[in-house]
């Protein structure tokens, strides 16, 4: 019975939905039953209000938030381990937006919410920060898709979650954001305090960002500390007697190149090998052949397809991210995105072949999405694993029409990648037939490797493709057809050439190589089946990888330099700092993103993880003040007179943060002689050393790997000072025997 005075009330109960952002929420209007009216910030119909987040609207305070004399950054404050962790909007217009959300949300017509936001960690905790903020206590639902079509939007609404199911996926998130906060916050504070006047400015650090700094620091180092060997290659042309022709090249056991020895310089060897042959017969001593077979490789993740389109097209992790979440949320063409998993589930074999059917009217897909089409029985072992199958399964197209037409540029490259793949998984493995020729000349051994398609298999969903460059045969590269060889033919050698070659420096990392070491935190696995296995153990999640990238290039750690990713001076002064500190552990990480994966699935303990992310951060401070500040101060190497104005001011040339100047230069009004060598050129940075071979001798003493040309192409060149400008001087292919010498670029 009311209360006396006060008039009943009757209202319809409507279901507030909160998306994450306004497309989507315009996505979910079109796919519900009902007409939309359109308000500031929301649409509601008769039975649903849709709302939307703008990406994370709160944020965790500052230390300054929970107490203002944090403003001050001091060691003795330091760690700032809040009681518990407070939120607050991230701007003004954010706080509009929540002020509506929580307004909604109190609305006495709604009974329930519906999470609607991105079904991953960080949409959960958008969410859950809202809901958080708002102090309101009513039912919540959870939408779990894996894509914005409206069967799938339809089919969602139809099996929506109970929230407590959830609740892992929450704690994760929350776990995660507040451990970055605890040993960033700290470590940036503790590693500034100590370090700012050396590194210059504000020395960042974080959970991930670091240790992925550090293996890029350890592999600069690697190409600084590079000494190239040069060896000899020793190539023979061989006549058949059907005088077919066909060429070998010399090995010993299983070693084809000839290195210096003591007392007999390799050229020398290569060159009596090559006249020792040349003109001479000899016999084909072995013909071996062997057919092969190659699988098709795995439906695409978030980070296998970053990689390939980086591979392909030069694209960084962002615009592939950012190319495959408008497919997924604009064009309705991919499954989601931000996935780690490679397979599928068993629930989706009857969607295959409707998925097939979609890509028939696109004429480069139409023959072999017909053969998909008209197989019995689809080949799900390598496709379809439950097991491997957690919140989101693989990328691959929608069951939707796709109009690729609307595609832009990026996108449609994207696309044409998730729908090759897919159709690829589902043709027969590419089979190979090997020869291998081994032909003996003056009891010298030349070996020939040909190599020819019987099926092309999976591989002809591609057309002709290059392999990828990372697994080619570099010295003993593959012929295509032989010409009829038997053992014991009688061939002769036509003619023979020596190669002169030096070892190349390890390679820079691309983003597809950092994203590979990321996934498996620096271990180097090439195997597809194993990197699978270790992927929980990585750097940060495919989700945020991209950002990671760009976030130590926005703080100026590492450069974009064409397809490579370098290091920057201050990037490399940052882990020269910290050296062996944990924090530039890939492993420590990675067992961290373990444990938070592990709390996801409600298998971990997030007390006793936040408990231990406490006890890191405090021995991380306690490490960091402990550092010796002269020895972290860097070496500033003294490189004498200054060659413009030394003469007569005895001026010197002194290394600084960027150059090796003059010390006449006091500011820009008092330039002094303006005598500069800058310590990054090409793309490399050059070491005191270089520096002081060019002012000593006028030039390095060996020729440097590790340039970049303005159109990204990598050179090897000395250095040379003319006229007080550092100057690049290109090595000449010094002919050896009938050969000649390369720079191995």
């Amino acid at each position: 019975m009311p209360f006396p005075g006060f008039a009943k009330v009757n209202f319809v109960a409507k279901t507030l939905v909160i998306a994450e952002k306004p497309s989507v929420g315009r996505d979910l209007a079109s796919a519900l039953p009902g007409t939309f009216d359109k308000s500031e910030g929301y649409l509601e119909s008769a039975d649903y209000v849709i709302t939307w987040a703008v990406g994370h609207l709160l944020t965790l305070w500052e230390p300054e938030d929970y107490d203002e004399r944090f403003k001050k950054w001091r060691t003795a404050d330091l760690p700032i381990v809040p009681e518990e962790f407070k939120l607050k909007p991230r701007d003004g217009k954010s706080k509009k937006q929540l002020n509506l959300i929580h307004k909604l949300m109190k609305r006495e017509d709604v009974e329930r919410i519906v999470n609607a936001c991105d079904a991953g960690r960080e949409g959960e905790l958008i969410f859950k920060y809202v809901l958080e903020s708002s102090g309101v206590e009513k039912p919540v639902e959870r939408l779990w898709i894996n894509s914005m079509t409206k069967q799938a939007i339809t089919e969602g609404f139809g099996q929506l979650r109970p929230d407590e199911q959830l609740r892992p996926l929450e704690r994760a998130a929350r776990s995660r954001s507040e451990a970055d906060w605890l040993v960033g916050m700290n470590a940036t504070r503790a590693a500034t305090l100590k370090g700012r006047a050396w590194v210059g400015g504000v020395v960042s650090l974080g959970r991930v960002q670091t240790p992925t700094l550090a293996m890029m620091v350890a592999r600069e180092r690697e190409i600084q500390a590079f000494v190239p060997a040069p060896y000899w290659l020793v190539h023979g042309t061989f006549e058949a007697p059907s005088r077919a022709g066909y060429a070998g090249l010399w090995f010993e056991g299983e070693e084809t190149r000839i290195w210096n020895a003591e007392g007999a310089p390799g050229g020398e060897r290569a060159d009596a090998i090559a006249a020792k042959v040349r003109g001479k017969d000899g016999r084909v001593a072995s013909v071996e052949r062997k057919e092969q077979t190659e699988r098709s490789p795995l439906l695409y993740d978030l980070t296998s397809l970053q990689r390939e389109a980086n591979r392909l097209f030069g694209f960084s992790a962002r615009r592939t991210l950012q190319a495959a979440q408008s497919l997924y949320e604009d064009k309705k063409a991919i499954t989601y995105p931000r996935t780690s998993s490679r397979f599928l589930s068993g629930d989706m074999v009857s969607l295959l072949k409707p998925t097939a059917e979609t890509l028939l009217p696109i004429s480069e897909y139409a023959p072999f999405a017909r053969y998909v089409l008209e197989l019995e029985q689809l080949p799900l072992g390598r496709v379809v694993n439950d097991a491997r199958v957690s919140d989101h399964h693989a990328i691959i197209p929608t069951d939707v029409e796709h109009d690729v037409d609307t595609f832009s540029p990026d996108e449609r490259r994207a696309f044409d990648l998730v729908a090759k793949r897919f159709l690829a998984v589902f043709h027969p493995p590419a089979r190979y037939q090997r020869t291998t020729v081994v032909t003996e000349v003056e009891e010298e051994t030349f070996r020939t490797r040909g190599k020819i398609t019987i099926e092309a298999g999976w591989r002809g969903v591609y057309g002709v493709e290059p392999d990828d460059p990372s697994r080619a045969e570099e010295e003993d590269g593959e012929s295509g057809e032989l010409p009829k060889l038997e053992e014991g033919m009688t061939v002769r050698c036509a003619d023979a050439q020596v190669e002169a070659k030096e070892t190349k420096a390890p390679p820079r990392y691309t983003e597809a190589t950092l994203l590979s070491a990321m996934e498996t935190a620096g271990k180097r696995i090439e195997d597809e089946e194993l990197r699978e296995a270790m992927k929980e153990n990585g750097l940060g999640t495919p989700a945020t990888r991209a950002e990671i990238i760009e976030t130590l290039i926005r703080r100026e750690y590492i450069d974009r330099i064409a397809k490579e990713l370098a290091p920057t001076p201050k990037g490399l002064q940052v882990i020269t700092m910290l050296e062996a500190h944990p924090l530039t552990s890939p492993d420590l990480t990675g067992d961290w993103e373990k444990r938070l994966t592990d709390i996801e699935h409600g298998n971990g303990d997030r007390e006793a993880f936040m408990r231990d992310i406490e006890g890191f951060t405090r021995s991380t401070v306690e490490q960091i003040a402990s550092l010796d500040k002269e020895k972290l101060r860097p070496e500033r190497a003294e490189l004498g007179l200054c060659p413009r104005c030394g003469a007569e001011t005895g001026e010197i040339i002194r290394e600084n943060s960027r150059a090796y100047g003059c010390t006449s230069w006091k500011s820009r009004e008092e330039a002094g002689c303006g005598f500069v060598i800058w310590k990054r050129v090409a793309g490399r940075t050059l070491t005191p050393e270089i520096a002081r071979q060019l002012l000593e001798e006028g030039r390095t003493r060996d020729v440097l790997s590790g340039f970049r040309s303005r159109a990204g192409k990598p050179f090897r060149a000395r250095l040379v000072l003319n006229d007080g400008k550092v100057e690049f001087e290109f090595p000449q292919r010094a002919a050896t025997g009938a050969g000649a010498s390369s720079s191995g670029d």
